[in-house]
């Protein structure tokens, strides 16, 4: 014989104390004594689900173990509390009841309302009651699941953090666990990421120095320095997480770090179904400034620029070839081939190459050549473009400030509002409308959110000061990049593309240019 025990994070959160593991055991025991004389049964064994669904079986594995011990035979009986707590999936309680238990001869016995005995009474299961207590289970899973999710989604528009694990560089706030703060060693890790990338290493390259420098991956740092329960669910059981070239790129494509909440990037089918699905970019709800950027938005969208181009890596290497993704033949339009020979490297057109040799020309140029040539475009268009370039980037500053002005008033009123309800109830406590201990729990509360506020203004202000001071030299660097070499950043920032022309002439296609440009040769 077995019991078999579950309580929902519903139930737990609500705060149903009858239904609480501790009271369904009590309940259970107690039936048990009374039901059956101490010779007529023996327990084999409690099966509890802690804060699982009824609506599958795949999520219980508690469940699941006492139907494969059925199964196997070593149990004859198992007894619930309601059949509530076994079921909220009307489909799985027919088939339990109807079909599995019968064709291992095990009896059934439910205590609640519908009470429940397969010897007993065999008929019972036929009965209106059965099922329709079942579909009423599975209705009430059903709405409960549409509240949970319209709640989710409000959180989730108000910029409020509803996952289960603060993405790696950040950790919840104690005072506030819909609120994110920097974790100071996982954030250096991710600036040091996002600074490699941008400085020319590749993403696998990244992983491997990671890797032999021995600093934990994200899933170990949360188990090891965090304490917490996680698990990879891309990690086979006994294997050792390490850096590997997907999560490097999840870190490099992550908008939250920049200030942004990015929730709803994937969901389950159904509350029957509980298999994550994908959703499309276009749905995601992004709020932006709600917690401390880890890195600037600038080097996070200098980042997504260079992720756009394809880039290949020397086997060994650290660092992708610099002009990978950029060098195109300007006859057929594909892309240029690397070769080496003699330890000089060239470009080729990838048609003549590897095609056909009657569909387009060699196209060939000189690393050394292409380098230098492409170097001095840059700066010459940089030259040609400055006067009319840097109103427009104070312009487009202006606009990313806007939305930093916006959620700083909208900071300072929700502050001043929190410190009228702080003044309110004091004033509440004197007129004897609440009592001391409500006054000073309700003083905390609102000296807590007032607290977290002030740190939150804080950071946009700070973020506010660092784009007013930004450089106003772009003759001698970029965006804080100095131009004193070729690099891949620079390339992803203001190059588009570079095109090889018959003769080893070349143009560049400017994705910053002056009125009028269309590219250097």
């Amino acid at each position: 014989m077995a019991a078999y025990i579950r309580l929902s994070r519903e139930d737990g959160s609500q705060g149903r104390e009858p239904e609480s593991i501790v009271n369904q055991r009590k309940i259970i025991l107690e039936f048990l004594e009374e039901y059956f004389s101490p010779e007529e049964y023996c327990l084999a064994g409690v099966y509890e689900d802690g804060g699982k669904t009824g609506t599958t079986q795949e999520t219980r594995p508690e469940f699941g173990r006492m139907c494969r011990d059925i199964a196997k035979g070593s149990i004859n009986c198992v007894v619930v509390k309601t059949l509530s707590r076994a079921f909220r999936n009307y489909a799985d309680q027919g088939r339990f009841l109807e079909e599995f238990l019968p064709s291992f001869g095990c009896r059934f016995i439910s205590m609640g309302n519908p009470f429940v005995d397969t010897t007993a009474n065999p008929d019972c299961t036929q009965s209106l009651e059965i099922p329709i207590n079942g579909l009423m289970n599975d209705r009430y899973a059903a709405r409960t699941s549409e509240d949970v999710k319209r709640t989710f989604q409000t959180k989730r528009k108000k910029g409020e953090f509803i996952g289960a694990f603060a993405p790696y560089g950040y950790k919840k706030c104690p005072e506030n666990k819909n609120a994110l703060a920097e974790d100071e060693d996982a954030a250096a890790v991710v600036r040091e990421i996002f600074g490699s990338f941008l400085g020319g290493m590749s993403k696998s390259g990244i992983a491997r120095d990671l890797n032999d420098r021995g600093i934990p991956c994200p899933s170990v740092y949360k188990r090891k320095n965090l304490g917490m329960k996680y698990q990879n669910p891309r990690c086979r059981p006994g294997e050792m997480p390490l850096w590997s070239l997907r999560t490097v790129d999840e870190i490099l494509k992550n908008q939250m770090y920049c200030g942004d909440m990015v929730q709803g990037r994937s969901r389950v089918i159904s509350y029957k179904v509980h298999v994550q699905e994908r959703v499309p970019p276009e749905e995601w709800i992004i709020v932006e400034n709600t917690h401390v950027p880890v890195i600037s938005r600038e080097t996070f969208q200098r980042t997504q620029e260079l992720l756009k181009k394809t880039a290949r890596t020397a086997r060994g290497q650290k660092e992708p070839y610099l002009f990978s993704g950029f060098l195109f033949c300007g006859q057929c339009q594909r892309a240029m081939v690397r070769s080496q020979v003699k330890g000089r490297v060239y470009y080729y057109c990838s048609t003549y190459k590897n095609g056909s040799r009657t569909a387009c020309t060699k196209h060939t140029i000189r690393h050394g050549e292409l380098e230098k040539a492409v170097f001095a475009a840059i700066k010459l268009e940089l030259y040609r473009s400055v006067s009319e370039a840097l109103p427009k980037a104070w312009d487009c500053g202006k606009e990313r400030n806007h939305g930093t002005e916006k959620a700083l008033r909208e900071g300072k009123r929700r502050l001043e509002k929190i410190r009228r309800y702080r003044r309110s109830v004091y004033e509440d406590w004197k007129d004897g409308m609440v009592t001391k201990e409500e006054y000073w729990d309700m003083r905390e509360e609102y000296r807590s959110q007032e607290q977290s506020l002030k740190e939150w203004l804080a950071c946009l202000e700070d973020r506010q000061e660092e784009r007013e001071a930004a450089p106003k030299e772009p003759e001698n660097s970029l965006w804080g990049m100095e131009m004193t070499e070729l690099t891949r950043e620079l390339l992803a920032v203001l190059v588009s593309s570079v095109r090889v022309l018959e003769g080893g002439g070349i143009t560049v296609a400017f994705s910053f240019r002056a009125p009028g440009s269309s590219g250097s040769e």
